[in-house]
């Protein structure tokens, strides 16, 4: 049988699901509306999405040609003799164009349209990341309210005991200081709810940060916290790895890099500038056409720093995307090492941690009332019942949160096989 974790998931092509009021609305938070409520308000993606329309307007102004200039001169006026006035005024009107050189506009559109790709990979990246992330920070609340629920129950267990203990000591069988014992045992665990209560906030206030408000507008969120299935081979999820656009987004870096080189390279060739005009000489009325050609020498400047300079960027392209595929490696291997041991621990605990304590809880329950155990044997085997409750519930947020986290970096849930793979 196989099953589909939905955790970032269902959610990397999420329908709408109507006003974010509506999402709001409900005083319970699914994870579904967690996403999308993510994606529609969270800053960082709106930050992303404007570096695509920064890079697009860069790309529209890579295609300009070069104004014309307009020059308007006039000569031999306001002097002295023959030049006084304007009677010997010489009047030119020019209109004079740059020529960039075949290749230098081209370059210069292909790393615009290069750096335009690479930001639309960095927005989709982000988005990964911001859907990874706020799957994990709600696991985090949900894990943490279950916490809070075993919490509530073993300080339930140990408030239950108390008439048993006051009848021990009614009869004789036991010290007034078991009750204050079994006091301190519930006040211990009160205190260690308390704790878990500020766990909790905390991560509401997380997950409402992710969802773009500065304070949870839920009371509470709902969904399963459990753990099932093996994931796929570490090998295929290296694979997929490969497709993340953090690592696509390079061949995007590689290509403005290049175009970049070619116009560094370019930029040593001199532009010509040409231009047409029209001169009028006033004393004696006659007109004349001048045409002007300007081109610089490339006499001491050779561009050579910046060549050298745009040489190195391209290069460092190919230690850049071997380093941020390490690091996805790395995180890939973290989680997925968290995600197998989680499995191992759960499936011990579940087969004989748990049923064992509960069983052994009970016994030393029903043994104490007749006298077959001392409170400290109780007290330990209440404990060790609680405290089987809550590795599972960390184990089996780590084995979600490992997914998630799997998920983010592959973009796209994968299939969990239901059958051991241990």
């Amino acid at each position: 049988m196989l099953l589909r974790v939905t955790l970032i998931v269902a959610s990397l092509a999420i329908q709408p699901l109507g006003t974010d009021a509506d999402a709001q609305s409900s005083s319970t938070l699914t994870l579904r509306q967690a996403l999308h409520q993510a994606l529609a308000t969270n800053p960082r993606l709106t930050a992303s999405q404007r570096d695509v329309g920064i890079a697009e307007g860069r790309r529209i102004q890579s295609r300009a040609i070069p104004n014309p200039e307009l020059t308007v001169e006039v000569d031999n006026v306001a002097g002295s003799g023959r030049y006084s006035g304007t009677r010997s005024a010489e009047t030119l009107l020019q209109i004079s164009q740059l020529i960039e050189l075949p290749g230098k506009r081209g370059a210069r559109m292909d790393a615009a349209l290069a750096e335009r790709d690479g930001a639309s990979w960095q927005q989709e990246a982000t988005r990964l990341e911001l859907l990874s992330e706020t799957a994990i920070a709600f696991y985090s609340v949900l894990g943490a309210q279950r916490r809070i629920q075993i919490f509530d129950d073993h300080v339930a267990t140990l408030d239950r005991l108390t008439p048993l203990l006051q009848r021990r000591v009614d009869a004789g069988a036991a010290s007034i200081a078991e009750i204050a014992r079994g006091q301190v045992a519930a006040d211990l665990t009160r205190a260690e709810r308390e704790r878990a209560r500020m766990t909790l906030s905390n991560a509401r206030r997380d997950l409402a940060i992710l969802m773009g408000t500065s304070t949870p507008k839920f009371a509470r969120v709902a969904g399963r916290f459990s753990a099932a299935g093996a994931p796929p081979p570490f090998k295929s999820i290296l694979t997929a790895i490969d497709a993340n656009p953090q690592l696509v987004r390079w061949s995007a870096v590689r290509v403005q890099r290049q175009a970049e080189l070619i116009s560094s390279r370019l930029r040593v060739y001199p532009d010509a500038r040409v231009g047409v005009g029209w001169k009028h000489e006033r004393e004696t009325g006659d007109n004349a056409v001048r045409l002007g050609l300007s081109i610089a020498l490339p006499v001491w400047d050779q561009n050579r720093g910046d060549i050298f300079a745009a040489e190195q960027n391209l290069e460092k392209a190919t230690a850049e995307q071997a380093i941020n595929k390490a690091l996805l490696i790395s995180t890939a291997g973290r989680a997925y090492d968290a995600v197998t041991a989680a499995q191992r621990e759960l499936a011990l605990l579940k087969e004989s941690a748990i049923p064992n304590a509960r069983r052994a809880a009970e016994a030393i329950e029903s043994g104490y009332a007749q006298g077959r155990f001392t409170l400290l044997e109780l007290l330990d085997a209440v404990s060790s019942e609680a405290q089987a409750a809550l590795r599972e519930q960390e184990a089996q947020q780590q084995f979600l949160v490992g997914i998630a986290t799997i998920e983010g970096l592959i973009g796209d849930p994968f299939v969990l096989d239901g059958r051991s793979r241990r």
